[in-house]
């Protein structure tokens, strides 16, 4: 990888840029705009393969019982939460290590902590009397991957101007999130062969008489896992710029406008990979016909791909209104999965059921990248207010302010919404185990993106509203 060059003012020491100013438009033409894309595109395979780490079990759970476990239902649909548990726990934490570690020495080190998870899941699965416990602590693990996102996001928040954040986060989030995608694509494929000859281990024996290699779907990220390390250690750089310590970060918590939008995003990544973890599953209990992995990576796939589109298009009209528009396609959308299941096991359709979880995941990417567009917004709109008419260094200081809280609030929003990847699939388990069926789930999705709606309307979106974004 190419290194950065001396410019004007600027300095560098090794991989560390101590003069580095997006917003000025000369620098970003002359320097910024090169480095910034080229930390983008290593940071954006780095979080591809955290997300697939991350929610494999989602493609690993229904095979399972086929190759000799006996788990139940609520069981698996725990092994798909708990990732989830772990990784939003993690990323609270990870929030605030690129400002304290750098992000090209933090990028490297949370991508090679992926490696142990994915090489204990190969070994796992090859023995049918691994006891459920193991395979409780090999999925805890792998929520490592899910902690990756927010110091990845905070990281690429600080390499862009303002007026490109919202395409830029757009693209390493959307990018990164066919991680879920490409995983619940790559996983069937590779599962079904030995790829890794005598050294990937002997295959498992189905009834009907197929084989399948299930310990490939944890074998084969280690090979990339590797190669985005070196990348990211060799090839990204160190802000001296955006370094703070975790005193100066935790600011944020003083700032009510980092609840609102964590309860947001919660809303719209929550139900991304909530819906990416659980989908497949899902469709295993309520149409058993079916076999969920030739249509669940099509979910997240969709859901990926928009998110630029959500970033994009706020920059264009602003996050505020494309947030709260989307959460009224939300409602609807769940209302028609709701019309499309089957009652008591009779009855339903699928081919419609699966064109309403589309929209839906459709709408958990415009919406995710339009509450991330929101977060920056509203931090720089903030400090602009405290620094009005007190000069031109004030102005300066509060725009470092602006980008170190929003990041750290970036960090943190996705933390909260990573959680939605626990509750929805524990909460489709839970309903049932209890109901018979999903349903009292879904109404309770329903329930929480009203009360969204209600918080992008008011604070953000209404005419006269506090902080319009």
């Amino acid at each position: 990888m190419g290194t950065v060059s001396q410019v004007k003012s600027g300095q560098r020491t090794g991989h560390v840029i101590h003069d580095w100013r997006p917003e000025d438009e000369r620098f970003w033409q002359e320097t910024g705009k090169r480095v910034a894309t080229r930390n983008l595109w290593i940071s954006i395979p780095a979080l591809l393969l955290a997300f697939a780490v991350w929610m494999v079990w989602s493609a690993v759970t229904v095979r399972l019982n086929s190759i000799g476990f006996n788990f139940s239902t609520d069981q698996l649909f725990w092994l798909t939460a708990l990732p989830a548990l772990t990784g939003a726990t993690m990323r609270i934490f990870y929030s605030f290590m690129v400002p304290v570690f750098g992000g090209r020495r933090w990028t490297a080190i949370s991508t090679a902590s992926l490696l142990f998870p994915a090489i204990a899941m190969g070994y796992a699965v090859q023995d049918p009397a691994t006891p459920y416990s193991t395979f409780v602590i090999i999925a805890l693990l792998c929520g490592f991957g899910g902690g990756n996102f927010s110091s990845s996001m905070s990281n690429i928040s600080f390499f862009f101007p303002k007026k490109l954040q919202g395409t830029a986060l757009g693209l390493n989030a959307g990018l990164g999130n066919l991680g879920v995608s490409t995983m619940q694509f790559l996983v069937p494929v590779v599962i079904s062969a030995g790829v890794f000859g005598a050294l990937g281990g002997e295959a498992q024996q189905l009834g009907n008489g197929q084989r399948l290699w299930l310990q490939n779907a944890g074998f084969i990220w280690v090979p990339l896992i590797v190669m985005a390390t070196l990348a990211a250690w060799f090839g990204m750089n160190d802000l001296a710029s955006a370094k703070a310590s975790f005193r100066e970060q935790a600011v944020i918590f003083r700032r009510k406008h980092t609840g609102l939008m964590s309860w947001l995003y919660l809303g719209t990544f929550g139900s991304f990979i909530g819906y990416s973890a659980g989908f497949p599953l899902l469709i295993k209990s309520q149409f058993p016909g079916v076999d969920p992995l030739q249509f669940a990576f099509l979910g997240p796939l969709v859901g990926a791909l928009i998110r630029p589109v959500g970033g994009w298009l706020s920059d264009k009209v602003g996050g505020a209104a494309v947030t709260f528009w989307n959460f009224i396609i939300m409602i609807a959308a769940v209302f028609g999965v709701l019309y499309f299941m089957p009652v008591n096991g009779q009855g339903g359709n699928f081919f419609g059921f699966f064109a309403m979880f589309m929209v839906l995941f459709v709408t958990t990417g415009v919406g995710n990248g339009s509450t991330f567009r929101m977060i920056p917004v509203i931090f720089r709109s903030l400090h602009d207010r405290l620094a009005a008419h007190h000069g031109h260094e004030a102005t300066a200081i509060a725009i470092r302010h602006a980008n170190k809280e929003s990041a750290a609030v970036l960090g943190f929003s996705s933390a909260v919404a990573a959680y939605g990847g626990f509750f929805i699939p524990k909460s489709f388990g839970t309903s049932v185990a209890m109901t018979g069926g999903p349903e009292a789930a879904l109404y309770g999705f329903i329930g929480f993106y009203v009360t969204c709606l209600v918080v992008t309307w008011w604070w953000y979106s209404r005419k006269g509203a506090e902080t319009p974004c």
